[in-house]
């Protein structure tokens, strides 16, 4: 997953998670992810299905985008799998998935 051609994750553990009508959401292990490349955020939002996520916005040399991934830390119980993992923006990266 790259971000104004830096490498920000790259995982062969993400979790595809399908909500609906929404985009297919790719949620990639923390420990996949370039943290170094991440600002945290002020944003919070509140989801009924998963709960609070909070956000980091990507900051490199000369390239910034705003709340470009959130996590949920303490998701509800239903959605424990998503814990602590990291979900981009599809439409604001270049994802690219093999399988």
């Amino acid at each position: 997953m790259r971000v104004s051609g830096e490498t920000v994750a790259q995982s062969s553990s993400t979790l595809l998670l399908l909500e609906g009508s929404l985009p297919p959401r790719h949620y990639f292990p923390r420990e996949d992810v370039n943290m170094d490349l991440l600002t945290p955020s002020q944003s919070v939002s509140h989801c009924p299905y998963k709960g609070d996520a909070n956000y980091w916005s990507f900051k490199a040399a000369d390239h910034y985008s705003e709340d470009v991934v959130w996590c949920y830390e303490t998701p509800i119980e239903e959605m424990s799998s998503i814990a602590g993992m990291l979900c981009f923006y599809d439409e604001r990266v270049d994802l690219k998935t093999t399988g």
